[in-house]
């Protein structure tokens, strides 16, 4: 068996050390590929941007075991590093790879320690200057055979993990599948471990835990066979009072199940989150506006409208002067921003679907979209100073105006409120009334009266504000505050 023997220097920047050998391993140009691109990926999350752990690995055909994990000084490391022709002492590789956009984001783990980590052979050929770079000596290639696998460390849970996820998942390229060769790690005070460890373990779930959280009703029968599914050994065993529990045999390659919840996710996932029943929590009441909101969203879609959902911040111009609409911040809530394009809160829908509009212009006509949002607006009464409103837009743009459509679904949406068309003036139901709103066209429009209370516009677009939106087809709009109806 490879010996790794681990100098005590060592304790004071990265400790820990675990190592494999693949053996017989044939790669194509795709399997090479994918396991560089493993080795970053595993860098990037578990590892921490290798401040955790850093993957090493090598040729071992052009290395000669045993191996030494040494800390020297800087100064006395020197070796050709990867995709590099000449010698480099460490310190002067920390300079060399201040100018590299893919390495110098790792120089900052070691670069202050008067120590630098290093891997040796028994020749005293640098395998690698974790967790900056390997040596160029053992670069492994396409015509590589025989891989050797060291992980550096300073957190050993994760160090083993990540190695255990490069051995179980690339082993199926060996001569032998799945089968590994393990390397004894030796520390100086003659501790000795080996590595990598692919025992799994075992765990034990209650199938009432996993049936409560879920909020279904299986048996252990079928428990079992969905997590054997998800690669993960199950069978039930009793614990008494007529309770079943669910022993979980956990492999290397599933280093996520941490908890009982990550088995219970796994029945879930197996089972299939559609297939679980829709139940409202007991303890939980929707507000009335929300409920109202989501009766509202049904009742136009059902009318051939399709939801769209815009940002609620837009630029102070969008509100005003694109609108027809005198520049005023009296009116709309101002707060510090970042950009040009989130510059207010928007205190009307239009913007936000004009602007929807006008970048698909492309897309096949009619167009029909609505929104369900909220706008916000000054108001001294609050003690906030501003207040918050639930409105109701919806839009057509297709080669005529389709005022009449829009027109017909301000009347669907009171006939479904209940809501009945009066003569002006009478406050028991609804009536509308010639408007002169800038952003609608004079004569093509009108505003909405609820029982005495103005709560909404509708009517043709302006051209002059269909061009500021780049939108060149005519448009009918209309927006209603939804909460005078509650």
């Amino acid at each position: 068996m490879l010996q790794m023997h681990v100098k005590p220097e060592t304790s004071s920047i990265r400790p820990y050390v675990v190592c494999a050998v693949l053996r017989d391993i044939s790669f194509d140009e795709a399997s090479y590929n994918s396991f560089i691109d493993l080795q970053d990926k595993l860098h990037q999350n578990i590892c921490r941007r290798r401040t955790l752990v850093a993957i090493g690995t090598h040729d071992l055909d052009t290395l000669q075991g045993p191996f030494t994990y040494e800390a020297l000084p800087p100064s006395h490391i020197n070796f050709v590093p990867l995709k590099q022709t000449r010698d480099f002492t460490a310190d002067e590789l920390m300079e060399f790879y201040k100018s590299d956009l893919k390495l110098k984001k790792y120089l900052h783990i070691i670069e202050n320690s008067p120590l630098y980590p290093v891997l040796y052979d028994q020749n005293r050929t640098v395998l690698s200057l974790p967790p900056i770079i390997n040596g160029a000596h053992s670069a492994i290639t396409l015509k590589t055979k025989n891989v050797f696998i060291e992980c550096t460390a300073t957190d050993l849970t994760k160090a083993k993990i990540v190695l255990n996820t490069m051995v179980t998942i690339f082993s199926e390229y060996c001569k032998r599948k799945y089968q590994v060769e393990p390397v004894e790690v030796v520390y100086a005070d003659g501790r000795s471990y080996v590595y990598p460890d692919l025992s799994a373990y075992n765990m034990e779930v209650s199938l009432s835990y996993i049936n409560h959280t879920i909020g279904v009703s299986l048996e252990a029968e079928e428990v079992t066979s969905l997590l054997n599914r998800m690669q993960l050994h199950a069978e039930r065993s009793a614990s008494g009072n007529n309770q079943w529990n669910i022993n979980v045999l956990v492999p290397p390659t599933r280093s996520d199940v941490l908890h009982p919840c990550d088995v219970m996710e796994d029945v879930a996932i197996a089972y299939g989150y559609n297939n679980i029943p829709k139940r409202k929590p007991a303890s939980v009441k929707p507000l009335a506006l929300n409920e109202f909101s989501d009766l509202m969203r049904l009742e136009i879609a059902m009318n051939g409208f399709t939801e769209v959902l815009t940002w609620i911040l837009c630029s102070s111009k969008e509100i005003s002067t694109m609108l027809n609409r005198q520049t005023d911040e009296s009116t709309a809530v101002v707060g510090n921003p970042r950009t040009s394009d989130f510059e207010v809160v928007r205190t009307t829908l239009m913007p936000g679907i004009l602007k929807t509009i006008g970048h698909n212009k492309d897309h096949p006509k009619p167009i029909k979209i609505y929104e369900v949002g909220d706008v916000v607006l000054l108001d001294e009464k609050k003690d906030v100073g501003a207040s918050c409103r639930r409105r109701l837009a919806a839009l057509y743009c297709g080669a005529n105006s389709g005022f009449e459509l829009i027109h017909c679904l301000v009347d669907r949406i009171m006939e479904v409120i209940g809501t009945p068309f009066v003569p002006v003036g009478d406050d028991t139901g609804y009536y509308i009334q010639r408007s002169d709103e800038p952003e609608f066209l004079p004569g093509r429009q009108a505003s909405i009266t609820h029982k005495g209370k103005h709560v909404g516009t509708f009517g043709i677009v302006h051209p002059e504000v269909l061009n500021n939106f780049d939108i060149s087809d005519p448009c009918s709009f209309m927006e209603i505050d939804i909460e005078n109806f509650l």
